[in-house]
C-alpha cells in the first residue's frame, strides 16, 4: 500500500464553507472513492487555508483515473474548484501532486 500526501490551498474567504461541505460529503462520492481504491483518506486544514491530504492506495494514478471516470467526481470537482487558489485551470483532483516521502516510522 502506498501512502500519498499532497497540498492544496483553500481560499481564506471560503474556509468555513469548505469545512461545511466536508461534514456532508455525498454518500455516492464516498462510495466512489472507496471503489476506486482510496483508503484512509484524510484532509487537514490549517487556518491560513493550507490543505494537507493523505490517503493510502495500491496505485495512485489508477485510483485517480478510476475517480476521473465517474460522473459523481466530475460534479464534485466542478463544485469544489472555486474553493482553491492557484489551480492554473486544473480541477482540484488534478492538482493533487504527491509529496516525496522522506521518512516513515512503522
Amino acid at each position: 500500500m502506498r501512502r500519498v500526501c499532497f497540498l492544496l490551498k483553500v481560499r481564506q474567504d471560503r474556509l468555513a464553507e469548505y469545512r461545511e461541505r466536508h461534514e456532508a460529503v455525498w454518500p455516492e462520492m464516498l462510495e466512489a472513492l472507496s471503489a476506486a481504491g482510496w483508503h484512509n483518506y484524510s484532509l487537514f486544514l490549517r487556518e491560513d487555508g493550507l490543505l494537507v491530504g493523505y490517503l493510502e492506495t495500491e496505485d495512485f494514478a489508477a485510483a485517480q483515473a478510476a475517480m476521473a471516470a465517474t460522473d459523481v467526481n466530475a460534479r464534485w470537482q466542478a463544485e469544489m474548484a472555486g474553493f482553491f487558489e492557484a489551480l492554473d485551470g486544473a480541477k482540484p483532483d488534478e492538482a493533487m501532486t504527491p509529496l516525496t516521502e522522506v521518512f516513515h516510522l512503522a
